[in-house]
């Protein structure tokens, strides 16, 4: 099985290059979900999946090297959840996710940095509206509270 840091290493290293909406380096934001999955009492499964959350969905990785990877089947099963795919609705989404153990802590961790205010002052008013109503729109989905810490 992959240590923690193995996982780390290789999910910097799948986004290598990549930014995120604002333009800053996308692993600041892995990190920030792993961080946030371990503060709020995640474990190493979950810290996993923190990782690798947006590897499958940005193809970074493919979802052929998440099956055969040396991971447990939770945390597959967790980064499977939360990979949104093309033209799935939001309703689908948040039910594959509330229905796999402990992806929500996950998704929950992601929300609240996509949605923290500091990243979204850094983007243009039309973006910045849009993305705000749609993680409104997943927290309610998710049955999360609208500002999570």
């Amino acid at each position: 099985m992959l240590t923690l840091s193995e996982v780390e290493a290789l999910a910097r290293a799948a986004h290598e290059g990549q930014t995120d909406k604002a333009g800053r380096p996308y692993a600041e934001h892995l990190q920030a979900v792993a961080e946030g999955v371990r503060a709020r009492g995640g474990d190493a499964d979950q810290i996993a999946a923190a990782w690798l959350h947006d590897a499958v969905e940005d193809d970074a990785l493919s979802e052929a090297w998440l099956q055969e990877a040396p991971l447990s089947d939770r945390t597959k099963a967790v980064v499977l959840a939360v990979t949104k795919r093309p033209g799935e609705p939001p309703e689908a989404y948040a039910g594959r996710i509330l229905a796999t153990p402990g992806a929500l802590l996950v998704k929950q961790a992601d929300l609240a940095h996509n949605a923290d205010p500091s990243r979204l002052a850094a983007l243009d008013a039309p973006t910045r509206t849009r993305l705000t109503e749609k993680y409104a729109r997943m927290h309610t989905l998710l049955g999360l509270t609208p500002h999570p810490g």
